[in-house]
């Protein structure tokens, strides 16, 4: 949609204002000033044509003498290429990551990109209080007949950073589904428009092997039919969405979702009918997946985009009465603690939104925060359960914070046991190779 198909009983007031400020990327990017901190639209939702005049900017022979310098870029996970954070750009730009994904984590552990851990839920704090944002750049779909545009596959933390950023540029993609609730921007509020017309970036689907779908059958088996979901992105997720359809009346309040449960809401399994908090309405911050997902997002008001700050606040998720919110780990030790950002001393991910889903559901009337990992890596040649963590491994969620840890051998429900009793748990659903010698180490350290 271009502004000269815009229908004339449109108000003529914000076509006058899109027209104003409708320019070329180039120009646009000249609001970004020698010293700026800029956030952007991330995920699937990532402004392309802005971020690669930016970058041209930065380029010692773009012949123009205005390349930036000192450019502080905050970002959260992308997917795609990161041309912002290569080495030959390291005078224009110093990126802080809040999430790290696969085109930055390289980067991270050379030091060369820094990386601040944070709850996702505490981001549009963060942007207020200690990291104010001068430009943020955003993917919009069209504008409606009000003049509003939506910010379609990602509101998580840009929609509260465009409220607060001195200057907000608008890349305006047809492509951009116009997603519903607290999602839109007006016209008036974005000080440079630019028009672009490109598919957004696809998240494939994880294949699901025998272990996920060992895992996913053991999720399953701990939600009920009304039970409200928060899932992430993965072959885990998958796998337990797969296992769920014959439950019935399921409703989802998650930070994000992907393929599976838009296949959900079309076999009616999830219906969200015993939700308390927006009832009949699947909620999320942003989403990643295939075009046929964005294409079924577009416009549909089952679904409703809100910033992270609402759909990760553990106060907002505590309402929701059996809340069963299934999170990832990279390892766990035998009291209990969750590894989930790093490998060692090797940073691979982020603190994200588990934190703020495990104690909004452990708050939750019937609620059930579940860790769910496989129990090896390598072939199976190193155990993901542990008797002492890595040096170096940070711990994302406190062993007073976990309930439930979910691998393809079992459940272990360790809220409220001693060290010994989950000690014994978590080495029974340990892989069997690995069992002796953890049962071992744990008698070593005086826990069994």
């Amino acid at each position: 949609m271009c502004v000269g198909d815009l229908p004339m009983s449109m108000t003529p007031g914000w076509k006058d204002t899109y027209r104003a400020r409708l320019v070329p990327a180039d120009e646009a990017v000249r609001l970004v000033t020698s010293g700026s901190r800029i956030t952007f639209s991330g995920n699937a939702g990532v402004p392309t044509a802005l971020l690669e005049a930016l970058c041209a900017r930065s380029d010692a022979l773009c012949g123009r003498g205005d390349a930036v310098r000192d450019v502080e870029v905050l970002s959260l996970l992308t997917l795609g290429d990161a041309p912002w954070a290569r080495p030959e750009r390291c005078g224009a730009f110093r990126t802080t990551a809040l999430f790290i994904g696969e085109n930055l984590r390289d980067a991270v552990n050379e030091g060369a990109v820094d990386y601040t851990p944070i709850f996702l839920s505490e981001v549009p704090r963060l942007f207020k209080e200690r990291a104010p944002i001068d430009v943020a750049l955003v993917q919009v779909s069209p504008p409606d007949e009000h003049g509003y545009c939506s910010l379609g596959v990602s509101v998580d933390v840009v929609k509260p950073a465009a409220h607060l950023a001195r200057h907000v540029i608008a890349e305006v993609n047809p492509r951009c589904p116009r997603t519903h609730g607290d999602a839109f921007l007006p016209v008036s509020r974005f000080a440079a428009i630019v028009e672009v017309d490109h598919p957004l970036p696809e998240l494939a689907a994880h294949p699901i092997d025998e272990v996920s779908c060992r895992i996913g059958a053991n999720v399953a088996a701990l939600i009920e039919d009304g039970d409200t979901l928060q899932l992430g992105i993965g072959a885990i997720p998958d796998a337990v969405l797969a296992q769920l359809e014959d439950r019935r009346d399921l409703g989802v309040h998650t930070e994000m979702f992907s393929d599976g449960v838009m296949r959900l809401v079309e076999r009616g399994v999830i219906t969200g009918e015993r939700k308390p908090l927006h009832r009949g309405k699947v909620v999320t911050s942003f989403l990643m997946g295939s075009a046929e997902l964005y294409r079924w997002v577009h416009d549909n008001p089952v679904v409703e985009m809100h910033p992270s700050d609402y759909t990760n606040d553990p106060f907002v998720i505590a309402q929701h009465d059996r809340f069963v919110a299934v999170n990832s780990a990279i390892q766990v030790d035998l009291t209990g603690q969750v590894v989930s950002d790093s490998i060692g001393r090797r940073f691979y991910s982020g603190i994200g939104g588990q934190v703020d889903f495990i104690r909004g559901a452990a708050r939750a009337a019937r609620g059930r925060p579940v860790i769910a990992l496989p129990s090896t890596a390598r072939g199976g040649t190193i155990s993901r359960i542990v008797a002492e963590l890595d040096p170096g491994a940070g711990v994302v969620t406190s062993r007073g914070d976990v309930h439930f840890v979910v691998t393809e051998w079992g459940v272990a429900d360790l809220w409220g046991r001693p060290v010994r009793e989950r000690a014994r748990a978590l080495v029974a659903v340990a892989h069997p190779a690995h069992r002796e010698a953890l049962e071992a180490q744990a008698r070593a350290r005086r826990l069994l």
